[in-house]
């Protein structure tokens, strides 16, 4: 991988430097001003020229499509929990950096095939990479990807890799079951939750783990932080899919109702299906599969929005952001600890 061992040296941050002008997480306003909050924009920048660096190619159309997610931008949710536990411990450690990097170049992989298995046309208001260059460069470059991250992974050590596969093997384990669907007998609430917490909340705590584990935190608070990250990476997929029903203008990246559009059950929708609410009744027949047509569309949405079911999807949500939380009470006190609490927060009030 030319470059990419190079761009993650201490020296290469000043060339990063060069070419952002800002940090690339636009994760919100609950980021910390200060010290914390330049180390952090600090870490950012490497990271940013890390993953520029791991998605080069000397082929022009593989460094083309290798690049296209991460050239889209995105929130850098993953990268960014990493530098923020790590600044618990020694945030300058070279391993930090990198760890950071293989938690997103991972995401982004499963990016590539999720948009596959969706057959999404775009993704971060821009083409996916299926529909500009079909299915089977999608699913190679993001394989290209996973080849990356265990690339840099295997510097980490031999831990390190077994806790990325196991990690993996959540993530896979995820999507298999939201593509079968839950089981006869199974309730599909709790089963979309767990297909949350495979799919979105393993490899957030994973990036929490990581980024303590390579500062030198004590194992007792990088288990506080994994679970801190499961928690409150469930809570960050349940208010995107809220932000899908309730944005006006596509803040979630899709534009809005695009799960309705396409037939995806996010848990207002389960609720809704879940109920026996006679003034319901309409919103249950539009939401039971794709809705095709405009006048429907907009139809289910402005009674999604209006509905109990909604209302329990958030309290759904503000149940995981409480329970992510509590998780912070054995870390110390200080900034630290009141930005991953912002964060909490975050991830509810984005929705309103």
């Amino acid at each position: 991988m030319t470059g990419a061992d190079t761009a993650l040296d201490g020296g290469t941050a000043t060339e990063g430097r060069h070419r952002i002008s800002t940090p690339a997480s636009t994760i919100g306003s609950w980021l910390p001003e200060g010290p914390l909050g330049s180390s952090l924009s600090e870490g950012l920048v490497r990271v940013e020229a890390a993953l520029g660096a791991a998605v080069g190619s000397e082929h022009p159309f593989v460094h083309e499509a290798a690049g296209h997610l991460m050239s889209a931008g995105g929130k850098r949710f993953r990268p960014m929990l990493a530098l923020l536990a790590a600044q618990l411990g020694d945030a300058t450690a070279p391993e930090v950096v990198r760890a950071a990097v293989v938690c997103e170049l991972t995401h982004l992989a499963t990016l590539y095939h999720d948009d596959v298995m969706d057959e999404a046309a775009v993704r971060r208001g821009a083409p996916s990479a299926n529909s500009r260059w079909g299915n089977s460069i999608a699913i190679l470059t993001g394989d290209l990807l996973f080849a990356r991250a265990s690339d840099l992974l295997a510097d980490l050590g031999p831990d390190a890799v077994r806790i990325q596969a196991r990690t993996y093997e959540r993530l896979v384990t995820g999507q298999l079951r939201e593509t079968v669907g839950p089981q006869a007998g199974e309730d599909p609430i709790a089963h979309y939750l767990e297909v949350l917490a495979d799919k979105t909340g393993s490899l957030v705590a994973t990036s929490a783990r990581f980024g303590a584990s390579f500062a030198g935190v004590g194992q007792p608070l990088v288990e506080a932080l994994t679970a801190f990250g499961e928690e409150v990476g469930v809570a960050f997929q349940l208010s995107d899919d809220l932000l899908d029903i309730v944005s006006a203008d596509g803040t979630s990246g899709k534009s809005p109702g695009t799960d309705l559009r396409e037939g995806v059950a996010t848990l207002p929708v389960l609720f809704a299906l879940a109920g026996d609410d006679p003034a319901e009744e309409r919103l249950r027949a539009l939401v039971a599969g794709p809705i095709t047509e405009a006048d429907e569309h907009a139809e289910a949405l402005a009674l999604l929005r209006a509905s109990d079911a909604l209302a329990r999807a958030t309290e759904v949500l503000r149940e995981y952001a409480d329970r992510a939380r509590r998780r912070l009470d054995g870390v110390p006190e200080g900034d630290v600890r009141d930005a991953l609490s912002a964060l909490c927060d975050y991830v509810v009030t984005r929705t309103s």
